[in-house]
């Protein structure tokens, strides 16, 4: 253990928050597999993520690696060489420490701790916004809205995440995402150490991301609803759900593993199965047999033969249709040339950098990540 993690890890503790050293990620991924980040810290509260702010601004150049539920998330079998933020995550780091808080189900606030399961976590239901911390579930947002008669998210129940990351990466599904229900959020920078309400226009939200850096945490978002007239929201939810269970695997997975490409081209879905994937093993990885775009990773399996899967499902998908298949799921801690293949060309494009340069100026005072 070197000085500068233990230096670290001390002061986190002086600051009041739960962390510890070499902390298993695989707890924290649905894949439940990868290797251990050199330090992780739980942040489960507005005023964990500013005290946050206030030790990592002291160590520019850190790297942080946000995690809400992990369920679009790849860590590697070595691991993650920085600071792992488990957004919600109170009670997850074993040995730190701290006892699990009484977890609370409330409509009366978006600003507390939740507990470690994500079962309880605060929603503002208000006339037509429903604000929810950044660390809140989506399919209880979605629950909860339908309940209290509100129409518009419930997509969000067959999504497996958290809001924060569902800003992040402007989640979507069912014909719906983030961009088209997002009114505004509270964003933190862990390296100014401010939080500013930004409105939607601010995020740079492209499909299936946006203009958020790693260090920038959404603490809060406020979501556009419609009132409900009829039963016709709940049944859609409960349809969703229905379908999902139908045409979705469960276990070790994280969703869908490549981006579906431009109209007309087809699924990734269906360009994987026309190229005679489904069911394809590498090691302890496999295409699922259910839905083509999904990866099944065994009990103990390695995050070494999921990759070695994408790599052969990318090359094999390119030859027989042409299309170069890019991934939605985040690749960490491995080589630069095997996350720099399946991630999107266009995040170069002079509109994407000036998003995130424009973003970076508003949120850190111009300084860089």
């Amino acid at each position: 253990m070197s000085t500068e993690w233990a230096r670290l890890h001390e002061e986190l503790a002086a600051a009041g928050l739960e962390s510890g050293l070499e902390v298993a990620l695989s707890p924290h991924t649905s894949y439940q597999i990868g290797g251990a980040a050199r330090c992780a810290v739980s942040v489960s509260s507005r005023e964990e993520a500013a005290a946050l702010a206030g030790v990592v601004s002291r160590h520019p150049g850190l790297g942080l690696l946000l995690i809400g539920r992990g369920s679009n998330l790849l860590v590697a079998d070595e691991g993650f060489d920085g600071l792992a933020v488990l957004m919600g995550g109170a009670g997850r780091i074993p040995g730190a420490g701290r006892d699990r808080p009484t977890e609370r189900n409330t409509t009366s606030s978006a600003d507390s701790r939740t507990g470690s399961e994500g079962t309880a976590v605060d929603i503002l239901i208000d006339d037509d916004r429903v604000v929810a911390t950044g660390w809140a579930l989506l399919p209880l947002v979605a629950r909860r809205s339908v309940a209290a008669r509100r129409c518009g998210l419930q997509w969000m129940v067959g999504v497996p995440g958290t809001v924060g990351g569902a800003v992040r990466m402007n989640a979507g599904g069912h014909g719906a995402d983030v961009a088209g229900n997002l009114a505004a959020c509270g964003v933190l920078s862990l390296r100014s150490g401010r939080i500013t309400d930004l409105p939607v226009g601010d995020l740079g939200l492209h499909f299936r991301g946006s203009a958020l850096a790693d260090h920038h945490v959404v603490v809060t978002a406020t979501f556009h609803t419609a009132a409900a007239t009829d039963d016709s929201c709940e049944r859609e939810l409960t349809d969703i759900v229905a379908w999902r269970r139908a045409n979705q695997p469960g276990g070790r997975n994280a969703g869908s593993v490549f981006v579906n490409p431009a109209p007309g081209s087809g699924s990734a879905g269906a360009l994987i199965d026309g190229a005679g994937l489904r069911g394809r093993r590498i090691g302890t990885a496999e295409v699922s047999e259910k839905h083509a775009n999904f990866i099944q990773a065994d009990p103990g399996a390695s995050a070494f033969d999921v990759v070695a899967l994408m790599i052969e499902v990318q090359d094999t998908v390119e030859r027989a249709h042409g299309i170069v298949m890019r991934s939605e799921v985040r690749l960490v801690g491995f080589a630069d040339e095997v996350v720099s293949r399946f991630s999107d060309p266009r995040h170069d494009e002079p509109d994407r950098v000036g998003a995130r340069e424009h973003l970076i100026s508003i949120l850190d005072g111009g300084s860089q990540p």
